[in-house]
């Protein structure tokens, strides 16, 4: 039968001296305590603290890096748990079990192997023929105390987890666990996607839920900015330490005040042109960027992708089902009116985020290695792998240095991959590391020092809340 294992020196230089000098500087990160500034776990999933319901339920269906995989090859996504006749739970686990050769390569395999055998204990390779076998023994896990949301946040060494929330949401999970002394170590993360984007179908229902939820009135362009302040506001006692935006363009051009209260009120209208909602989506980012300076929020920017390329999928599954594909982006011409404006303000916190590492070097190493207000955000995505993350290191450091990134952010909503993603992090740090040490670049020293501070302490200071 085959077994999983986990070699101690995965993902590590396969060089012998550089790879022992690795394994020191990995040893001192390698227990850290994890900083989760970016993440789509529902905060509900800690509020209620109940038991995961199932194998397929906890690891298969809710991450669309392994559903994507597999319907790739054909498979129906409600052979995996999505949609309307989705398939029992025993059988999408066998589903992804016949179909485990299809991670190979991948980061998904790593991550995935990481949890079996280091979260469940487990040691039985996927398969056909181990399907039953590892999903009963799953399950028997599962039903544990050992293996309930909160006892597995306290086993991975979470000390912070920021979510990703919409302002029309009420918070009450946030409010539950605060009750329950988590306030500080699940926050919330202001997510304005929906309000900002006035072609959305939904728009105008959404606006109409902010002034009721703000309890402000959004029946002009003033009271819809006086409603997402006191949105802000609202997160920031819930202890939110950022906002994040998901564009497909960069472009923060502001508007005149009069064409903003002239597109705005077209939108509520439903008069809207496609390229009016493109320059008030790219004005609406000059303005978060005005309201951080003013209230301290941290500002993340997710561009440079497609949503819900297929729009059959859109219709029958919802959105985040693996759809989303990555396009070119411009960033240096597209930011420069907010850096005119804000990018040497002491108050602005600017995390840049890309799935297109064609810019990593020509544009947004020489952004950050110059604004005060700009820090470049982990490898996204689909640059979140080994690869992904060598090259990042390789493509910035020289421009940017290590202190103006911002730490590894997981990006996940399969929450026991967490330790798996950090953990391949610092692996792949470590290793850049001992090559500038192996290359008579670094003293050894300095590599731990750093390696410390990608791991930890930058992103602590990156994204606490302003002092002053």
């Amino acid at each position: 039968m085959p077994q999983l294992h986990l070699d101690p020196d995965r993902a590590l230089p396969p060089d012998p001296a550089t790879r022992e000098l690795a394994r020191t500087v990995y040893a001192q990160t390698r227990a850290l305590p994890l900083v989760c500034m970016h993440g789509h776990v529902d905060a509900a999933l800690l509020a209620d603290d109940t038991p995961f319901g199932d194998p397929a339920g906890m690891l298969i269906t809710p991450d669309h890096y392994v559903t994507r995989l597999i319907h790739a090859a054909g498979v129906p996504l409600e052979a995996l748990g999505v949609g309307a006749d989705a398939a029992d739970s025993r059988s999408v686990w066998r589903t992804f079990c016949a179909n485990w050769r299809l991670f190979r390569g991948t980061p998904s395999r790593y991550w995935l192997t990481h949890e079996l055998v280091e979260v469940f204990g487990v040691d039985t390779a996927p398969s056909a023929a181990t399907a039953d076998q590892l999903y009963d023994e799953l399950a028997a896990r599962l039903a544990e105390p050992a293996f309930r949301p909160r006892a597995l946040f306290e086993r991975f060494g979470i000390e912070v987890l920021a979510t990703t929330d919409s302002p029309l949401d009420d918070l009450d999970a946030h409010a539950r666990l605060a009750a329950d002394g988590w306030g500080s170590r699940v926050i919330p993360t202001f997510r304005p996607d929906a309000l900002v984007h006035l072609a959305r179908p939904s728009w105008i229902a959404d606006v109409a839920a902010l002034a009721k939820r703000a309890d402000v009135a959004t029946d002009d362009y003033d009271g819809y900015l006086a409603a997402l302040r006191a949105r802000r506001q609202a997160f920031i006692a819930a202890g939110a330490l950022a906002t994040d935006h998901g564009h497909e363009s960069a472009d923060t051009t502001p508007l005149s005040d009069a064409d903003a209260h002239r597109i705005y009120a077209a939108a509520l209208a439903g008069r809207v042109t496609p390229a009016e909602a493109a320059a008030f989506a790219g004005h609406m980012l000059f303005q978060m960027a005005a309201m951080s300076c003013e209230d301290g929020l941290v500002m993340q920017l997710h561009p440079g992708v497609l949503r819900d390329h297929s729009d059959e999928a859109h219709r029958l599954y919802g959105p985040d089902r693996g759809f989303d594909i990555p396009v070119a982006i411009e960033f240096t011409r597209s930011l420069r009116p907010l850096l005119q404006s804000f990018g040497r303000h002491p108050a602005l916190r600017l995390i840049l985020f890309t799935v297109d590492e064609t810019v990593h070097t020509r544009e947004l190493a020489p952004l950050a290695g110059v604004y005060p207000a700009v820090r470049l955000g982990a490898p996204w995505w689909f640059l979140d792998s080994p690869d992904g993350l060598r090259r990042f290191r390789a493509a910035v450091t020289e421009t940017a240095g290590f202190y103006n990134t911002a730490g590894f952010v997981d990006d996940t909503r399969a929450f026991a991959s967490i330790p798996a993603r950090h953990d391949l992090a610092r692996r792949i740090d470590a290793g850049h590391l001992a090559g500038l040490v192996a290359g008579g670049l670094l003293d050894l020293d300095e590599a731990v020092e750093t390696a410390v501070d990608l791991a930890y302490t930058i992103p602590r200071e990156v994204y606490a809340r302003p002092t002053g």
